[in-house]
């Protein structure tokens, strides 16, 4: 097994240790923010897997599905936001 080979596994299982509790903290979370911070975890372990797998692989194929899951979180985050800045004004 190649250097490479070993450290593409750890990084898969830490992808994965870290993908089961973002979704814990987003089924269990005790605020709507817990379960907005856990989903923008969640799409940042993601479009992380999504470059390690480019990186390895060598090509650039998942680029743009990385930039659309960017562009959900970022426009996820600021509609929570909006909308906790209206629940905290009324």
């Amino acid at each position: 097994m190649t250097f490479l080979a070993v450290v593409s596994v750890i990084a898969g299982i830490m992808f994965g240790v870290g993908a089961i509790a973002a979704v814990y903290r987003i089924i269990r979370g005790p605020s709507i923010l817990d379960r907005a911070l856990a989903t923008d975890v969640l799409l940042a372990i993601a479009i992380c897997g999504l470059g390690a797998e480019m990186a390895i692989n060598k090509h650039i194929d998942t680029l743009v599905v990385m930039l659309v899951l960017a562009m959900f979180a970022v426009v996820g985050s600021i509609s929570i936001a909006r909308f906790m800045a209206k629940e905290d004004a009324s």
